[in-house]
């Protein structure tokens, strides 16, 4: 007979403060429906990906509006995502956590996980009412940008390819050239 265990946010929580998952390094974690999930380490062009969404992200924000996190969990409830790339009111101390409240754009770059961020992900982040989602579709090289969340799905899910430019509802002046983001030889 087996037994799964469930965990909460704060018993993750408690997990980490006490050091017991530093043996795992470099392995990623997040809490998901009260489940460990360990993630693949990223490859190059992912991790180039991220990069290149976060020198954009640098570029066009007001740092002292907007904290850029990135590959940091988030506090959703029971929860505890690790999004690639999260855009998050400026918190008045670097020791707490954002929330699910707090996050203004959330973007996973997809190459492995793209079925998980399109499904689960999408979900779990809709029903914490996270008002805007993109995912980075590497193998397609596409954006798909959820909006309108309604407490269990997005009601506005669009899809761009690389001839579009694209811009946060946060802050519809920053635009993203596509085109940019996917070309993989710069």
């Amino acid at each position: 007979m087996s037994t799964t265990a469930k965990l909460s946010g704060t018993d993750f929580d408690r997990m980490v403060e006490r050091g017991a998952f530093v043996d795992l390094e470099p392995m990623k974690i997040e809490l998901i429906h009260g489940e460990l999930r360990f993630m693949n380490p990223a490859g190059p062009v992912h991790e180039g990906e991220i990069q290149f969404l976060t020198d954009w992200s640098y570029a066009i924000t007001n740092r002292k509006e907007v904290s850029v996190r990135v590959q940091c969990s988030i506090n959703c409830g029971d929860h505890r995502p690790e999004p690639d790339l999260v855009w998050a009111r400026k918190m008045p101390s670097r020791r707490i956590r954002p929330t699910h409240e707090d996050v203004l754009l959330l973007i996973e770059v997809s190459d492995s996980s793209t079925g998980q961020d399109l499904g689960e992900k999408a979900d779990l982040y809709a029903e914490h009412n996270i008002r805007e989602y993109w995912v980075v579709d590497l193998n397609g090289q596409q954006v798909h940008v959820h909006r309108q969340p309604d407490g269990e799905k997005y009601q506005s899910v669009e899809i761009f390819d690389h001839s579009a430019n694209i811009s946060p509802l946060c802050q519809p002046t920053a635009k993203i050239s596509l085109d940019e983001l996917f070309d993989f030889d710069s």
